[in-house]
């Protein structure tokens, strides 16, 4: 098993580096400049959010709220403080711990 030498290392991180800039940089400019024309930026998805609160008896708690509509963008990555549409969808059950 041959080893490869700390420059092909370097040079594969910088070249990932670069690829995942591009590509966030190119998903950010799809949003801000609505890349392709008469895509809509922004989505909702209904969230239903509950609360897992441990009492000092060692039990829990569960408090719902309503289901919510939560804005989300039409993007690979987070842009302008909202969250994909595609990870909100896959996560629209939340629960919070406290």
């Amino acid at each position: 098993m041959t080893r490869f030498p700390k420059r092909l290392w370097a040079r594969a991180f910088l070249i990932t580096a670069a690829v995942l800039l591009v590509v966030y940089a190119g998903d950010y400019m799809s949003i801000v400049y609505r890349i392709p024309p008469g895509r809509e930026q922004f989505g909702s998805v209904q969230v239903d959010k509950s609360f897992a609160v441990k009492l000092k008896n060692q039990r829990t708690e569960y408090m719902f709220e309503p289901p919510q509509a939560e804005q989300c963008v039409h993007s690979l990555f987070p842009h302008l403080g909202a969250p994909p549409c595609w990870y909100l969808e896959r996560h629209a059950e939340q629960q919070v711990s406290y």
